[in-house]
């Protein structure tokens, strides 16, 4: 996995933002919201080969307020 997840990437469950990557094999790949990726990742944990979890994004603060 060498790229961020961006706005255009979506839930394969849901269709809401992605913020998680489960990738199975070169070629395999599925992609979570939080809310699925949070319901899914002990399981997904011990299946894929790696893990781009995204969700810290959902809870930066603007500094600059």
């Amino acid at each position: 996995m060498t790229h961020s997840l961006t706005a255009e990437d979506r839930c394969d469950r849901c269709g809401s933002q992605a913020y998680i990557r489960a990738q199975f094999s070169q070629s395999h790949e599925l992609l979570f919201c939080a809310h699925h990726g949070r319901r899914y990742k002990a399981a997904l944990e011990l299946r894929v080969s790696e893990l781009l979890d995204e969700t810290h994004r959902l809870t930066v603060t603007n500094q600059s307020r």
